[in-house]
């Protein structure tokens, strides 16, 4: 685990400003920097970078955050990634945290150089193949497409590499997975006679390879093994290259094979990516919902690729949002990307594109036609069967509509719909409702907890003040004041914290959002130093005086009825004094 003083002594050298503006040109006006966004398609800028709170916000999209956010979000990276990448830009070394990928071992070769050179020379070996080139001209690509993925080509024979590498015996050439250790200490090369594509993380290092026979052979593809740089499930073909297009389109496209990725880029559509002979798995949707709001997973029509479809709908669901999207199209049986685009052009397939079928619809499908749906009892395992489904489902806008419809399909009322797979329909957008301190629950502060929410923006602005706020006057009700009670738990244990980093930890808590929201509204608040703790001091001295003014008026009108007990009396006669003094009611009041 990465420690918090780490976190905030990278956070501390970072100018979030310096950092973006290597990506995106953002021009200043006032005390903020601004852009079009880099995460969604628009016309006026709406993307906000302050250097004072060294945070980012789109009010368009809403995409916020911090440098490593931003690296995350922008370049795809992984967490540790990203924090790696921005220690390295300012000469920190990273506390005892390297992965299992670390790129060298006991001071050997660096893994990454070793599949770069690799990869140079099955690119060189391409160049003198004309076997080779003709297959890929065959395939209808272009010598600029085969550039811009890097294809090469691993000519027949079993030592090739002893030319590209003078100790062929070395054990990096087999952690990279380029070689295989036989019976009897004999080595050789993995891959032979094959159509190379090299498979590059995020930052675009080669971390291993697909590589495709030429004629008639088994297996067709044949990967890397898993590596300490490369892990199957984890990584997607083509990202890297699609980044760009995905963010402009606004959707990426996943499918099956290499050559699929390749043939659609080859006719502009740029968007695609592949799975590396897996299954779908959530990593790769979530690393996705990082590029882009929408997924179109894309399948044959046949029984296998409706397979593959349902998996993927499945570990999708516990990674939507409500303003993220699944949808899957279906090909002709005959047809895959690659034949369906050379075949029919781009224009075709960008029309069946927009055909793609909700994810609700294909769930909804499916298990209809898993069931007789004349029958009660085919209508009662529709329900069953979509309970475990239903609770997965992370978007709470999107599991309650799909409940309706669910109740609709099974001939059931929405609210029994409910009650039979335990999803509340009436209570969920309801606060919760936490037990307030005592003598907290009639105040007369503001219904909305807008005092709260102030505290909250004077407390992202200078951490430290949420040590001066008396918590009993906290109403739990509200989600700025249960913020409040978290942040001053967290700042017993970093009382320096900036806001940066409260948003870092706590962006996976119940909290994040009002968080963020705070956090975005000080961009355009010109309070800062002195001014923001006087702001605090004023708007704690009205929460208390809304709080005192609530309880008098409870014991007041509990006085009308002579229901005081004594220690009640005694609090009251005192809030009665505190008043007359700042002449808040009469002094004559009794008891």
């Amino acid at each position: 685990m990465i420690s918090d003083s780490f976190k905030q002594d990278l956070l501390n050298r970072i100018d979030i400003v310096d950092l973006i503006e290597r990506y995106v040109p953002l021009k200043k006006g006032g005390a903020n920097y601004s852009a079009c966004c880099p995460f969604h398609s628009e016309k006026s800028p709406s993307f906000t970078v302050s250097h004072s709170k060294q945070f980012y916000h789109c009010f368009g999209c809403g995409a916020h955050g911090n440098a490593i956010s931003f690296l995350m979000e922008y370049q795809g990276l992984g967490y540790v990634d990203a924090v790696k990448d921005l220690a390295e830009s300012v000469g920190m070394k990273m506390p005892d945290y390297e992965p299992r990928s670390g790129t060298k071992d006991s001071g050997g070769p660096d893994l990454y150089e070793v599949l770069q050179r690799a990869s140079d020379y099955y690119r060189e070996q391409l160049k003198v193949s004309p076997q080779a080139i003709a297959y890929l001209k065959g395939r209808g690509l272009t010598g600029t497409i085969a550039a811009r993925f890097g294809i090469g080509y691993a000519p027949p024979g079993w030592q090739n590499l002893q030319t590209v590498f003078s100790d062929y015996a070395d054990k990096s050439l087999k952690e990279a997975g380029l070689v295989i250790d036989a019976e009897g200490g004999r080595r050789y090369d993995r891959f032979r006679d094959r159509i190379m594509f090299p498979i590059l993380n995020q930052r675009g290092s080669v971390i291993g390879f697909g590589g495709r026979v030429l004629g008639a052979g088994e297996p067709k593809y044949l990967n890397s093994p898993e590596t300490p740089l490369f892990e199957k499930g984890q990584e997607l073909y083509g990202l890297s290259q699609a980044r760009g297009a995905i963010r402009t389109r606004g959707r990426a496209i996943v499918v099956e094979g290499y050559m699929d990725v390749v043939a659609l880029a080859q006719h502009g559509i740029e968007f695609s990516v592949a799975t590396l002979g897996t299954a779908t798995s959530s990593v790769h949707v979530q690393k996705l919902f990082r590029q882009t709001d929408e997924i179109v997973f894309c399948f044959d029509g046949d029984a296998a690729g409706r397979r593959a479809a349902w998996h993927a709908l499945e570990v999708s669901l516990a990674v939507l949002a409500d303003n993220k999207a699944v949808r899957f199209l279906f090909l002709p049986n005959e047809d895959d990307p690659d034949s369906f685009v050379r075949a029919q052009g781009a224009k075709a397939f960008e029309a069946i594109l927009a055909e793609a079928r909700p994810l609700s619809e294909f769930l909804l499908a499916e298990l209809r036609s898993r069931v007789d749906m004349t029958s009660l009892e085919g209508r009662s395992r529709l329900i069953a069967d979509a309970k475990p489904l239903l609770k997965r489902i992370s978007s709470p806008a999107l599991q309650l509509q799909l409940l309706k419809q669910l109740g609709t399909a099974a001939d059931v009322t929405y609210e029994q719909a409910g009650t039979l797979t335990d999803i509340a329909t009436s209570r969920r957008f309801e606060p919760r409702r936490n037990s307030a301190p005592k003598n907290s629950r009639s105040a007369r502060a503001p219904v909305d907890g807008t005092l709260e929410l102030l505290l909250l923006r004077c407390v992202m602005n200078q951490p430290r003040l949420v040590l001066d706020l008396p918590l009993e006057l906290l109403d739990l009700q509200h989600a700025a004041s249960r913020a409040l009670m978290a942040l001053a738990e967290y700042a017993r244990t970093a009382p320096e914290a900036s806001g940066a980093l409260i948003i870092e930890q706590f962006k996976a808590t119940a909290h994040a959002r009002i968080l963020v929201e705070a956090q975005a509204s000080l961009m355009d608040m010109q309070i800062e130093g002195e001014d923001m703790e006087i702001e605090f001091r004023h708007a704690l001295q009205r929460l208390q005086a809304g709080r005192l003014q609530g309880r008098f008026d409870d014991l007041s009108k509990k006085s009308q009825s002579g229901g005081l007990s004594g220690d009640e009396r005694a609090e009251y006669s005192n809030l009665i004094k505190e008043f007359a003094i700042l002449k808040r009611v009469p002094d004559n009041k009794t008891s």
